[in-house]
C-alpha cells in the first residue's frame, strides 16, 4: 500500500471517529454541563498528548515561548467543543454534522484575512456545492423552512462554535514559531483545559461525577482519547502524505458517517429528501479529492 493510500484511510478512519462524538455527545448532553464534561476531556486528552510529546521531541522550555499563544489557541478551541455539546442538546447529530461541514468555507475566509491564502475555482466549487448540501440537511429538507430560514436553535448555538473552529485552523498556522505538531497540541490542550476549569468550576464542583450515567463515562472517554487523542495522531500522519485541501475534503464524509452511527445505535433512517443534501457533501468531497490537473 502506498503512504499516499495510507494517507487516505487514516482519514478516513478520523471522519469516522470525528462523527462518532456527534452521535455520543447528542445522548449525553443532557446529563452534564459542557463546560465541566470538556473541561475533564481537555485534561484526559492533554495526558495522553503529553505523554506522547514528552516521548517523540519532548517537551523543552523553547517550546514553550509567548505562552498567550497557548492560552489563545485553547479558549478558542474551548469555545467550539462547549457549544457543540451546548447545540446537541436539542439538535440532530445529522444536523449538528452538516453545520460541521460549513467549517472549510468559514476556515477559507479567515485563511485569507490572516495568511491571505487564496482558494482554487474547483475548490470554490466544491465548498459552494457542500454548503449547499449542508444546509438542505440543516434545514431537514424543508424549502420552506429554507427559505424562511428557520434554523433550530442547536444548530445556531453550534454554528457559533464551528466559526470558532474555523478560526482555529489558520491561527495555528500564523502562532506556531516551528514548535512539533504534537507539542503546540499539548500546550493548546493545557491551557484549554486551565480556561475550562476556571470558566466551568461551579460545574465541576456541582457535578455527581460518581451518579452519572455509564454512557456519560462512555461518551467522555470516546471523546477524549478517540475523537481527541486519535484522530490528532490521524490527522498528523495524513497531513504528511496529502495535499492540505484532501485532508479538508474528508470534513465532507462526517454527516455520512454519523448516519451509519444513527443506524447503529438503533435511530433509524433519515428521509430520502435529507440523503440528497448528503449525496451533495459527497459531490464536494470528490471534487476536492481530484488531483487538481485531472
Amino acid at each position: 500500500m502506498s503512504e499516499v493510500h495510507k494517507g487516505h484511510i487514516a482519514m478516513l478512519t478520523f471522519s469516522a471517529l470525528v462523527a462518532g462524538s456527534f452521535s455520543l455527545g447528542a445522548m449525553i448532553a443532557n446529563d452534564i454541563a459542557p463546560a465541566a464534561l470538556n473541561a475533564a476531556r481537555f485534561v484526559l486528552a492533554g495526558m495522553l498528548i503529553g505523554a506522547a510529546a514528552a516521548l517523540g521531541p519532548g517537551l523543552k522550555p523553547a517550546h514553550f515561548r509567548a505562552p498567550w499563544r497557548y492560552l489563545l489557541l485553547g479558549g478558542v478551541f474551548s469555545i467550539y467543543f462547549v457549544l457543540m455539546f451546548y447545540g446537541l442538546k436539542t439538535a440532530n447529530p445529522v444536523s449538528a454534522a452538516a453545520v460541521f461541514t460549513l467549517t472549510p468555507a468559514m476556515s477559507g475566509v479567515f485563511g485569507w484575512l490572516l495568511l491571505r491564502q487564496i482558494t482554487t475555482p474547483r475548490m470554490a466549487l466544491a465548498l459552494t456545492i457542500g454548503g449547499a448540501g449542508a444546509l438542505w440537511v440543516i434545514f431537514r429538507a424543508d424549502l420552506q423552512a429554507l427559505l424562511a430560514f428557520e434554523i433550530g436553535h442547536g444548530e445556531v448555538v453550534y454554528f457559533w462554535g464551528c466559526v470558532a473552529h474555523a478560526l482555529y485552523t489558520p491561527l495555528v498556522r500564523k502562532l506556531n514559531r516551528g514548535e512539533p505538531a504534537v507539542v503546540f497540541t499539548f500546550g493548546m490542550l493545557v491551557a484549554g483545559a486551565l480556561v475550562l476549569i476556571v470558566f466551568a468550576w461551579r460545574d465541576l464542583v456541582a457535578t455527581d461525577w460518581a451518579g452519572l450515567r455509564p454512557i456519560v463515562w462512555i461518551g467522555l472517554i470516546y471523546v477524549s482519547v478517540f475523537a481527541s487523542a486519535c484522530t490528532f495522531v490521524l490527522l498528523q500522519f495524513a497531513t504528511l502524505r496529502l495535499p492540505s485541501a484532501k485532508v479538508m475534503a474528508y470534513t465532507y464524509l462526517v454527516p455520512t458517517w454519523v448516519i451509519l452511527w444513527e443506524i447503529a445505535l438503533g435511530k433509524g433512517w433519515p428521509s430520502g429528501l435529507i440523503l440528497l443534501g448528503i449525496g451533495l457533501t459527497i459531490v464536494a468531497l470528490w471534487l476536492l479529492l481530484k488531483d487538481e490537473h485531472a
